[in-house]
């Protein structure tokens, strides 16, 4: 992967290398700035690059690159897997090539098929590309948003990169966007394509733009289509196990050493089955927690199951067990991440990142299978949910009054989790059906977030599930499981999983691919039926089995081990006194977001055991981190992390 940047408009040679500069660790292998000056109409521009070497290693693949005329430039993060079919045919028709990349395929696609090229490629990617001759920038982003790519207005100029700070160098310093905070501390994200930067924005996944120097157009060029087909089960089965077998085999094109993420789960098995079938081998890395931090925390320890896994498919697994300190860890990761994620597996993601690291350019991951085929445990609720709604609203509403308040977590322990589902399944348990499933993906209900937000900012509690409604209504006429995770894929994937997996490895300069969002994968998931996907109360239900004749049985039908990290046990343990400094009321209150009282209760409440307030503790501890990081230091601050690279125990 790569980091990109750019101004349109009023271009400065200095301030461009200074923002290409700032995404260092996106690109080690080498780095470029081009620049042209305005005339005939035409606005300057500049473009910014930094390479991380995948394909084509050589000089010849650096960037920002032309074609023979130097009528069009571009500047490209990602991968196109499907670059080499791509150029066999622009060969013939006599296009020539000078060297081995998807780049110059990329650009080759625009140069002769304009906007339509985004039909053809099947790949995660965020570019630009500067037509010389029309004065144009034409930007796109790949269709699940894999690739971030962050824009801005500043005085009739256009400024882009793959991350914020890079943005920050040209620009005055950044304000908070109060009005998105209630979106933050509900979702733990802000969504997509709003950010906490007061007038930054990300191009949707999906989407692409033009900018002639004045107008910027932005355009969907791609969605989610369901349509189910009839099929047997059995059939279903082998395509989805052909479409995998598929899917990882166009990803594994790489001139760098290339492994896998083995978390000890179906999907990211399946991947590494298929690779391992594919190469003969497979290098993969997998991280563990420690047994007293996992005693405070829900989620199960994968070490096991990977170790089975490791054995039986024959393959080189590096165990890392997390003993970070996370006290000096959590500051750098967040100024990595740009905009604030409150979810804790980005400290996970980072540490196996920057273990495979060592060894490892290129990772593959099995993410995406969960938003495809209804893997998390919110989507058995909805099915509960639906059964449920043939009891009167009024039935439903006296069981939350009768329950809600005697309800708590309990102490540490096997019960804990089964415990907090219980809690979160009777939050929503009055509500519609759309209305209910949104209620289990978030933090806060509107009246405990009205209650905890500052009075200005308390009316948009009401509106924070706008956007998740918004895209419900896009698919109205699909099955009503499709469009949960139709929701999902355009909200929770994108602006949480990818994000934190996209700043984590950058950070750790390593490229993440996910063969599991393949493009040509996700429109096979499309087509299946959903009661394939949730069938009964079994999740995943057809791409476990199609994975029957890879995976131990006991991997498959495993319990299902959310991806995260043991903040629970950091919370009372080593960042108990960060949580007493940062959160406290005289902080709280200079901020005016929320009420000091409100998140004094909530610490009160998480420590004793009465609430599992882990993750909005969380939340709120990296939203003060951040505005420390980006909002309090003034103009530059952003290029400078809090604190230098900690050293990080990883037995």
């Amino acid at each position: 992967m790569c980091g990109i940047c750019g101004i349109v408009g009023a271009v400065d040679r200095t301030t461009l290398t200074a923002m290409t500069d700032t995404m260092h660790h996106r690109g080690p292998d080498g780095g470029g700035v081009v620049c042209f000056e305005a005339g005939s109409g035409r606005p300057a521009v500049g473009l910014g690059h930094r390479r991380l070497s995948i394909i084509d290693p050589t000089p010849r693949g650096a960037q920002p690159m032309t074609l023979g005329d130097g009528r069009y430039w571009i500047t490209f993060n990602g991968e196109i897997y499907n670059y080499r079919e791509l150029r066999a045919p622009l060969e013939r028709a006599g296009m020539p090539f000078v060297t081995g990349t998807d780049t110059e395929v990329l650009l080759a696609l625009y140069a002769t098929a304009g906007e339509r090229m985004l039909e053809q490629i099947n790949g995660i990617f965020a570019f630009a590309i500067w037509d010389r001759e029309h004065g144009r920038l034409f930007m796109a982003r790949d269709r699940m948003g894999v690739k971030p790519l962050y824009w801005t207005r500043q005085d009739g100029s256009l400024l882009f990169a793959s991350e914020v700070k890079a943005l920050l160098e040209a620009m005055p310093p950044p304000e908070l966007a109060r009005d998105r905070v209630a979106d933050y501390l509900t979702h733990l994200w802000v969504p997509e394509p709003d950010t906490l930067f007061d007038g930054i924005f990300m191009l949707a996944p999906g989407h692409c733009a033009t900018f002639d120097g004045d107008r910027l157009d932005i355009r969907r060029y791609w969605d989610m289509e369901f349509g189910e087909e009839e099929r047997s089960e059995q059939e279903w089965i082998e395509l989805v196990r052909s479409g995998l077998d598929e899917a990882v085999e166009r990803q594994l094109v790489s001139d760098v050493p290339l492994g896998a993420f083995l978390s000890g789960g179906v999907d990211s098995g399946a991947v590494v089955a298929t690779m391992q079938a594919k190469q003969g081998g497979a290098t993969t890395y997998t991280i563990g927690m420690r047994a007293e931090d996992l005693a405070h925390d829900i989620i199960p320890d994968d070490l096991r199951y990977a170790r089975l896994l490791a054995e039986r498919l024959g393959i080189e697994n590096h165990e890392r067990v997390l003993e970070s300190d996370i006290v000096e860890l959590l500051p750098r990761l967040i100024w990595h991440m740009d905009v604030p994620v409150g979810d804790p597996a980005l400290i996970s993601s980072y540490l196996v990142c920057r273990a495979a690291g060592e060894r490892l350019t290129v990772i593959l991951s099995g993410m995406g299978a969960d938003e495809l085929f209804a893997g998390y445990p919110r989507h058995v609720a909805a099915r509960i949910g639906r059964i449920a709604d043939g009891l009167p609203r009024a039935v439903r509403r006296a069981a939350v009054q009768a329950f809600g308040d005697r309800l708590t977590i309990g102490p540490p322990g096997r019960l804990r989790a089964p415990r907090r589902n219980l809690v979160k399944l009777l939050r929503g348990f009055d509500q519609e059906p759309l209305e209910r499933y949104l209620v289990h993906s978030t933090s806060y209900i509107a009246a405990e977030l009205e209650q905890l937000l500052t009075p200005e900012l308390a009316p948009r509690a009401s509106h924070v599930l706008d956007c998740h409604r918004a895209h419900a209504e896009r698919v109205s006429g699909a099955n009503w499981l499709n469009q949960l995770l139709y929701v999902d894929l355009k909200t929770y994937l994108p602006s949480m999983c990818l994000s934190y997996t996209d700043k984590t490895s950058m950070a750790a300069s390593t490229e993440v691919r996910v063969p599991l969002l393949d493009d040509e994968f996700v429109a096979l998931a499309a087509r299946v039926p959903a009661s394939l996907k949730l069938n009964g109360w079994t999740r995943k239900y057809v791409l476990k089995r199609s994975a029957e004749s890879l995976l131990p049985h006991e991997v498959i039908w495993r319990r299902k081990s959310g991806f995260g990290a043991p903040i629970r046990a950091w919370l009372v343990g080593d960042l108990s006194p960060m949580v007493d400094d940062l959160l406290s009321e005289e902080v709280l209150a200079e901020r005016g977001l929320v009420r000091p009282a409100e998140v004094r209760k909530m610490i009160e409440d998480n420590r004793n055991g009465r609430a599992d307030n882990a993750l909005r503790i969380w939340a709120l501890l990296t939203l003060e981190l951040w505005q420390r990081q980006f909002l309090d230091g003034g103009a530059g601050s952003a290029a400078r992390p809090l604190q230098a690279e900690p050293t990080v125990a990883i037995a």
